[in-house]
């Protein structure tokens, strides 16, 4: 079986925060591969200036070209709206038999988790790893049947990278190259 890690996230856009962590969730969860799932809106959020599903997911294609085993899925934007992970998780396991999914959340969804669609039931069959956000501690544990993984972050948030563009300022540095190009020559978050 390979061990397919599914890390979910509107993505709006990508990061070096994003593909750091993709990394690291990668090595320490024992992953074969990890799927970026750029995901419609989310049922639990409610956000004004998400870019268009196409736009984030060119973005993330993108950022990812020289990730070995890191990859963007536009998988769940062809799935029925609300996008419940449930749902995503159900319909990945059919369609791929060959891998077995972890689902890869942070520590803000972990706190969450229970008000999620069916919780019991992914926690039932799937692995469920979670990774710190700011101010959280740190280290490996189980709670709750969710792993906490240890991993360094970059205390970034696409929601910065957005407002240093409505307000000018350069985003180089803090996404991939390729990506703060397509920003700047589409005119995208200003």
């Amino acid at each position: 079986m390979i061990r397919t890690g599914i890390f979910g996230g509107s993505f709006n856009p990508i990061h070096n925060g994003h593909l750091s962590l993709a990394r690291q969730l990668k090595e320490r969860a024992r992953l074969d591969e990890v799927w970026l799932m750029v995901s419609p809106q989310n049922p639990l959020k409610r956000e004004s200036d998400l870019l268009d599903d196409r736009l984030r997911l060119e973005m993330a294609r993108e950022a990812l070209k020289d990730e070995p085993g890191i990859t963007a899925s536009d998988y769940e934007l062809h799935l029925p709206k609300p996008s419940y992970t449930w749902n995503t998780l159900q319909a990945l396991s059919r369609d791929y038999p060959d891998r077995e999914f972890v689902l890869l959340i942070g520590g803000d969804n972990r706190a969450l988790f229970d008000k999620w669609y069916h919780a019991d039931d992914i926690l039932r069959h799937y692995e469920v790893v979670a990774y710190p956000r700011r101010g959280e501690v740190t280290g490996e544990t189980t709670t709750d049947g969710i792993r906490l993984i240890d991993a360094e972050l970059i205390d970034l948030s696409s929601t910065e990278i957005r407002q240093r563009v409505q307000e000018g300022r350069s985003i180089r540095g803090f996404v991939p190259e390729r990506v703060a190009q397509l920003i700047e020559t589409n005119g995208y978050y200003v």
